[in-house]
């Protein structure tokens, strides 16, 4: 009776054994995977943090070119009135 007792213990242990290595296993490529996810991750928020500063550029020299044009058109405009003419406003 004790040696069938040990024997099932014993195959018990053998197949414990092998589910442990199996998980860990599963559990080494999971951490792979997560491993890359979390980079791949990391490089889109560092894309899009970098994309918005750039936008961010664009716009705040966009809106200073458009203040040279308006300054710029004003100047033009004065400078072809007729010297002398007298501008009506309504």
């Amino acid at each position: 009776e004790l040696g069938r007792q040990i024997a099932r213990e014993e195959e018990e242990k053998g197949k414990l054994q092998s589910d442990i290595r199996l998980l860990t296993e599963r559990l080494a490529r999971l951490n792979e995977g997560l491993a890359r996810k979390m980079a791949t991750r990391n490089e889109f928020e560092r894309t899009i943090a970098e994309t918005e500063a750039a936008y961010g550029k664009i716009l705040e020299s966009s809106q200073t070119l458009l203040n040279v044009l308006k300054k710029e058109a004003g100047n033009l405009s004065r400078a072809t009135e007729p010297k002398g003419s007298v501008v009506k406003e309504s």
